[in-house]
């Protein structure tokens, strides 16, 4: 971890991105940002290494929630910056917020929203770059909503033809959907080959193809 010395741009930020090092905060009203390189690369499975749970299946393909993309960014990244059960401050301050609007402005920085009755009640964010998504934050405020969000964008990005899902650190939450930790040496040969496909996120899909996808999906105990 090393404290900034330039001010950090979009075009900046794109750079670092794409050379396998992101930003963070140390919390909320924190003025500093510091860039990461860890020795370990949380990395999430798009193909068949993806673990989707029955009873979780069942809830994506359900009408419980309608889920979006690039509907509501602000709302979700406010969504993400905010207190939760658990984290009571969170390393997305003023400036992460206005780096990453400006990089969906620019079509570099994508949401999900998963909606509950009209209300956003869950979704991420992340980076797009050639064929990796950086996935960057998520939240949830009811049962099920953040996660229902991570199964949809995994089933876009299939469909976009994206290889690389970077979930940046290890979590238990994200190691039951099959995530795994490689080393810095190996994530960024992935990351290497990921920027020179030709992938493209498309916001609006039908919601139909995106269903199949998730249909597609199976849980370990499937094979």
């Amino acid at each position: 971890m090393s404290r900034r010395q330039v001010q950090v741009t979009p075009d900046l930020l794109i750079r670092a991105y794409a050379a396998g090092v992101f930003p963070m905060a140390e919390g909320r009203r924190s003025e500093r940002l510091y860039w990461l390189d860890p020795a370990l690369r949380g990395v999430l499975p798009i193909d068949a290494g993806f673990h989707l749970p029955r009873r979780l299946k069942r809830t994506a393909l359900s009408d419980r929630f309608e889920v979006t993309a690039d509907r509501d960014f602000g709302g979700v990244i406010r969504g993400c910056a905010e207190p939760a059960p658990g984290r009571t401050d969170t390393w997305i301050n003023a400036e992460i917020e206005q780096l990453f609007t400006e990089l969906h402005h620019r079509r570099a920085a994508h949401s999900i929203e998963v909606m509950q009755e009209g209300r956003l009640v869950g979704g991420l964010y992340g980076v797009a770059l050639g064929a990796a998504f950086f996935g960057e934050s998520m939240f949830s405020r009811v049962t099920d909503a953040s996660k229902v969000g991570l199964v949809h964008l995994v089933a876009r990005l299939r469909l976009c033809g994206f290889v690389l899902l970077d979930t940046q650190f290890l979590t238990t939450h994200l190691a039951r959907f099959g995530a795994v930790e490689i080393p810095k040496a190996e994530y960024k040969r992935r990351l290497a080959a990921a920027l020179e496909v030709p992938a493209r996120w498309q916001a609006d899909l039908p919601a139909e193809a995106i269903a199949e996808e998730i249909r597609r999906m199976r849980a370990p105990s499937e094979g």
